[in-house]
């Protein structure tokens, strides 16, 4: 283990490791040996208390630090996330499964942190409309609830624009992937955070996650998770009427049209839903085809999805991991079985684990067809390597199904022109919408309609998210040396 043993026990409040105030531990299991991995120290509503109260002293210098500081502060943790980088790659592939060779898992925080970095040096914390001043100024302290499913890349989207825009923060991690988060820390530390600025407090969502939410030291709370948990999240965090950023589930459909290139369409559409082992909010977990072209497409799906290397996360060869815990193993195997009940075609994988594998929470990527749209998996997040091909007769029927959803976080559409692809996303009822296999881009929003969320995180949107409008009266002279708001 890279990380230092000293510090499983311990949470990070106020620039040190302290001691919980309770004495429960937690198993972390390796999801690959099904052993206990390490045990962490817990915390419970007394330690978020004084974390909170860390935070908001810190709040008060730290909301005035120049923009300057904090570009200088987030060059200070980039070189101390980047150092090490091997050390998170190692750690998520024993807490999660997540494969050593997955690099987008550990590069992409530090590109993240680049373009927060960036963008202070361009972002307007002070405009105007006519003579009036409009000031941006740091919401407070920051309650940050990260997933096991993206556990370094969601937690550091979340913190570095929380202190991009001069906020304060404390972070919880998922039960399932501590590890990651006390490395996190360790960063923190060796750059120099200024003590309160960021707090680490481990432990189970219904009593940390739940203190956080209804603290009234806390200004907002940003979470990722799943819908149920978000409502509860938003539910506790109105009773101090505090701003919540939510991104929750999703069903996301991959609607091709006819005139699409069928082949790449297939292939991107396997690789991008059973990435991670298709636990992805964003995953295309539904392809919508036309029904003359259902049967051409299914040999396509089916090479592509065994094509997959299952095994060992830490083996650089391996390109699917297992299930991130035994909870998900089961869920996940649950739905295949729900299915395959409910009438759907089982064109590969199925239940129970891979072939050659006896033990850890590894799951056979499975492609269903004939699924009908009012199926269980046709409308509720599985979050596994499980793919549902629902056929459509004609355009109007498809942008239907597409739209049939609680959700909305992402939605993906396959054309044969740029112009039928734009007609049809501008159709979709979901905050991210990439045409033909098109890569999403870290200076845009990610967040979701409907029941996929609330507020919008990453670029200026997500720096904003952390930010208040102040309106200043009476001063014509000094509003007039400032640019006009442009929106």
């Amino acid at each position: 283990m890279p990380l230092d043993t000293d510090h499983h026990r311990k949470l990070y409040i106020d620039g040190s490791w302290v001691e919980p105030a309770t004495d429960d531990t937690h198993e972390v299991i390796d999801p690959t040996t099904e052993d206990v991995a390490a045990r962490v120290g817990r915390g419970d509503a007394s330690d978020v208390d004084r974390a909170a109260a860390a935070a908001r002293r810190a709040f008060e210098s730290f909301s005035h630090s120049t923009v300057e500081e904090r570009i200088t502060l987030i060059d200070r943790i980039i070189a101390a996330y980047e150092a090490r980088q091997e050390d998170f790659a190692r750690v998520i592939a024993l807490e999660a499964g997540i494969p050593v060779s997955s690099r987008a898992q550990v590069t992409g925080p530090a590109e993240h942190m680049k373009v927060a970095r960036d963008l202070l040096r361009t972002y307007r914390f002070e405009t105007r409309i006519d003579d009036t001043i409009l000031r941006r100024e740091p919401i407070g302290v920051c309650a940050l609830i990260s997933p096991w499913n993206w556990p370094i890349q969601t937690s550091v989207i979340k913190l570095i624009y929380a202190l991009a825009a001069g906020c304060t923060t404390v972070l919880k991690p998922s039960d399932a992937t501590p590890l990651s988060a006390l490395i996190l820390a360790e960063v923190m530390e060796t750059a120099r955070v200024p003590p309160g600025v960021f707090n680490l407090v481990i432990g189970p969502g219904r009593v940390v996650g739940e203190a956080m939410a209804s603290h009234p030291e806390i200004d907002l709370v940003s979470f990722t998770g799943s819908t149920g948990a978000g409502a509860r999240v938003g539910e506790v965090a109105a009773r101090t009427i505090k701003r919540t950023s939510l991104e929750l589930g999703g069903k996301s459909a991959n609607l091709v049209l006819p005139d699409a290139d069928l082949e790449s369409a297939a292939r991107w559409n396997i690789r991008r839903c059973f990435f991670n082992t298709g636990q992805s909010c964003h995953a295309p977990s539904r392809m919508l085809v036309h029904r003359d072209q259902l049967e051409r497409v299914l040999p396509i799906l089916v090479e592509e999805a065994e094509a997959y290397v299952i095994g060992d996360p830490r083996d650089p060869t391996t390109t699917m991991g297992p299930a991130a815990n035994k909870a998900q193993f089961d869920t996940v195997q649950r739905y295949i079985h729900i299915g395959l009940d409910e009438g759907a075609r089982l064109v590969c994988g199925g239940p129970g684990r891979p072939e050659g594998f006896d033990r850890g929470y590894f799951v056979r990527p499975t492609v269903l067809a004939d699924v009908a749209p009012d199926a269980t998996v046709a409308r509720e997040e599985i979050f596994g390597p499980v793919l549902s091909v629902i056929s459509y007769a004609d355009e109007e029927e498809a942008l239907a199904l597409a739209n049939d959803s609680i959700f909305g976080l992402g939605a993906y559409v396959f054309a044969g022109s740029e112009a039928r692809g734009r007609e049809v996303a501008n159709r979709l009822r979901a905050g991210r919408v990439c045409v033909n296999g098109a890569a999403t881009n870290s200076l845009t929003p990610m967040g979701g309609y409907k029941q996929s969320g609330v507020g919008r995180s990453m670029g200026v949107f997500g720096l904003e998210e952390h930010l208040e409008i102040k309106s200043v009266y009476g001063l014509p002279e000094m509003a007039r040396e400032l640019p006009e708001l442009v929106r």
